[in-house]
């Protein structure tokens, strides 16, 4: 058996993290995209381990 252990969700950016400046890469984009990313891993970890 393989180690496969469930994804981790990302850490939320503090509330003032963003500088409301218009960056190009903006911590809550970066949140967002990382967030979508989890929820992908943790669809497939849970199609590989059905409880």
């Amino acid at each position: 058996m393989t180690d496969d252990p469930k994804p981790e969700p990302p850490v939320p950016p503090e509330p003032g993290d963003c500088c409301h400046s218009g960056c190009a890469y903006c911590v809550d984009d970066l949140y967002q995209e990382a967030l979508d990313k989890y929820r992908a891993d943790l669809a497939a970890w849970q199609a590989r381990n059905p409880e």
